[in-house]
């Protein structure tokens, strides 16, 4: 069988010629190796940080194609955003320990917990993402959403001593603005009213102040909607308006038993 026109026909159709599929793989290679050098004590920092830096030139290779918004030096400003990643990362794991009766150790949620690893690396992508680098931040707090069933957009504004808890299907949205000491449950959509493009650069998920507490299944919208703090958002409850701090929200559903005997 002659493959030429089928060839022909599969290029033409071909309509992003920078794209690479192999820079995921790179991405997934660097961010892996990023957490280890922060919390594994085998990953010598003084021994990895070479490895880094060569791994990142290849993402600026294969993400930074258009030559009028280089990207090489970024490298060095985010190197130095690590110590204070770790040090919210630290404090992330510390609420956690703190709140959760089920954690026996520190290292348990650095090993075991998908909710503060989803957090680690969008903690890691965020500079990224606020230093226009293209592709990147994405593909790296994508790989958590795949790893974790957590989607955070590395564009979201999130505090000090984050809590996930049990963390699946949680969904944080580009704009979502999260303070301090806030505690969500799986399930946990924060996100917008309307998903029209023209939105693209307005704020459209919704701000969760300090102290707040959101359970199960909760849906929160909108970017002029604010949970005031120290407020308890009872599950399954659905949200489109702001909610005065110190308020207590619940969705009352109809439950009926039948008895068939």
């Amino acid at each position: 069988m002659d493959y030429t026109n089928i060839i022909s026909e599969i290029k033409a159709h071909k309509k992003t010629p920078n794209l690479r599929i192999k820079i995921k793989k790179e991405v997934e290679r660097f961010t892996e190796l990023l957490y280890n050098t922060l919390f594994d004590t085998e990953t010598l920092a003084e021994v990895h940080i070479e490895e880094l830096a060569e791994t990142f030139e290849e993402l600026v290779k294969l993400s930074c194609w258009k030559k009028e918004k280089p990207c090489a030096e970024i490298w060095e400003d985010y190197l130095n955003c690590l110590p204070n990643i770790l040090d919210k990362l630290n404090k992330d794991a510390e609420a956690i320990l703190a709140g959760d009766p089920a954690s026996k150790s520190i290292q348990e949620i650095y090993l075991a917990y998908p909710g503060f690893y989803a957090i680690a690396i969008y903690r890691l992508a965020h500079p990224l993402y606020g230093m226009n680098f293209p592709l990147v931040p994405r593909l790296m707090t994508e790989f958590a959403h795949s790893k974790t069933g957590v989607d955070i957009n590395p564009g979201a504004q999130i505090g000090e001593y984050f809590f996930i808890d049990h963390a699946t299907g949680v969904v944080i949205g580009e704009t979502t603005v999260i303070k301090d000491h806030v505690k969500i449950y799986q399930g946990v959509t924060l996100g917008a009213l309307s998903v029209e493009k023209e939105m693209a650069n307005s704020k459209r998920h919704p701000t969760i102040e300090s102290g707040v507490t959101i359970y199960a299944n909760a849906t929160i919208l909108g970017g002029n909607t604010t949970i005031g703090e120290n407020t308890i958002i009872g599950g399954n409850a659905w949200i489109t308006s702001s909610i005065e701090p110190n308020s207590m929200v619940f969705h009352k559903p109809e439950i009926q038993i039948k008895n068939n005997a």
